[in-house]
């Protein structure tokens, strides 16, 4: 198992009046509304203008997706890092339907311990099998679940939404894993925790066998070449998602060009090699030897600028497509991924502003901002990429990206049931 994931520098104290600070005219500020933004918001939902249909409902027409469900989540504060990844992950619909999967089969379990799993199938499900097509619902058992188990989510702080990911997805493994140990089925082994692209002791255990590995996990491979030698050491590295550096005026392909790129190590940073049996000079890099369903690749906007003493907010202007190809950094020449989800950091620094998402479905894209869900044009997604100039009005920005495989060869041969066991 890796240990729990180093907290990231959004997560960093603040005081509770910067938490989630009030958004300006621009767009950069928090959950937190005015009382006339809330009362705006409330009659946008529910103002019936004589159709009885919401504004959600009225902007899809005739073209509402046939059996789904558009739904606010209430912010409790502060919860809008938590209220923007768990809308992605409801529109991830891998992940979604394996979910409410697991909870058909568990709900009516005797003797049923409630965990963060099941409140957040039981919200997953509250949402699907609504009579309602578009509302509000308040996730209040998932938070006080999450608040219980982690103390760095108390509180009114701002928090970080990827890190809020990380722990989430790392929570249901471990509760599927005891479930499947409980069950004594001869298929469990003990697969790792992941973060960050990198294994807790650098070693690859036993392939995924959870459902939540099955959509998200990749395998890296870390390659070193010997330089006198020519001996080349890999090593497997399983990964939930991608977190990669970002440049000024970029491209998400570039910077992941430049997360693969080779590196020399040389000097004081020279690799011991186990044939030669001393320090030489090396050749490191990095491909893709598995990719996975759901890529998550982050973004890293805040970076600790050591002449500043501080974490700073990097507002770099980085493109994403809408279709991603790994063709030269994954062993999969033909992968290529779907754009569905971007969540979104609004404001300039990384201990205060507000997360929302951006997020297609059936063809459509939408913005979730807490309780309010809109239609917005494809082009919206442009407008957070970033700034070319340092000093910019612009301070909403792309933190998130998640994409779905759309063509290539699956990483996985094997298939999981939601219950966590491995089927043949």
């Amino acid at each position: 198992m890796m240990a729990k994931p180093a907290r990231s520098p959004t997560a960093e104290t603040s005081p509770p009046a910067a938490a989630e600070k009030h958004r300006s005219a621009s767009g950069s500020g928090s959950g937190l509304r005015s009382l006339a933004s809330a009362a705006s918001g409330w009659w946008d939902r529910w103002g019936v203008m004589g159709s009885g249909l919401s504004k959600l409902e009225r902007a899809f027409g005739d073209q509402f997706p046939e059996g789904e469900r558009y739904f606010g989540l209430e912010n409790f504060g502060n919860t809008c890092y938590c209220n923007s990844v768990l809308q992605a992950l409801y529109y991830c619909t891998p992940f979604r339907e394996q979910l409410l999967e697991y909870y058909g089969k568990n709900r009516n379990v005797e003797d049923a311990e409630e965990n963060l799993l099941t409140c957040l199938a039981d919200l997953f499900s509250q949402i699907s099998a609504s009579k309602k097509k578009t509302g509000v619902i308040a996730p209040k058992r998932f938070i006080q679940m999450v608040r219980k188990l982690n103390e760095y989510f108390r509180g009114y702080m701002h928090q970080d939404a990827h890190e809020f990911l990380n722990f989430l997805l790392n929570e249901i493994v471990d509760i599927l894993e005891k479930e499947s140990s409980a069950k004594d089925s001869p298929e469990t082994t003990s697969p790792e925790k992941v973060s960050n692209g990198a294994a807790d002791n650098g070693v690859r255990k036993e392939a995924p066998i959870t459902w939540v590995h099955k959509n998200f996990q990749g395998t890296l491979t870390n390659e070193t070449r010997c330089l006198m030698c020519e001996t080349i050491t890999a090593k497997d590295e399983p990964f939930f998602d991608l977190s990669v550096d970002i440049e000024q005026n970029s491209s998400l392909t570039s910077c992941l060009k430049n997360f693969f790129s080779t590196e020399t190590l040389n000097a004081d940073d020279k690799f011991f090699c186990d044939k030669c049996c001393s320090l030489q000079e090396a050749e490191k890099r990095m491909k893709i030897k598995e990719v996975p369903q759901i890529l998550v690749i982050h973004l890293k906007r805040f970076k600790y600028i050591e002449q500043l003493n501080r974490h700073k907010k990097l507002s770099y202007r980085v493109v994403y497509p809408l279709e991603l190809k790994l063709s030269n950094n994954s062993d999969d020449a033909d992968c290529e991924y779907s754009l569905f989800a971007v969540v979104v950091h609004l404001g300039s620094g990384p201990n205060q502003g507000h997360y929302v998402a951006k997020i297609k479905s059936h063809d459509h894209w939408l913005s979730f901002d807490d309780d309010n869900v809109e239609m917005i044009p494809e082009s919206t997604l442009q407008t957070f990429y970033g700034s070319s100039r340092e000093y910019s009005g612009n301070t909403d920005h792309g933190y998130i990206l998640f994409y779905e495989r759309i063509s290539g060869k699956h990483g996985h041969e094997k298939t999981v049931s939601p219950d966590g066991g491995v089927q043949p």
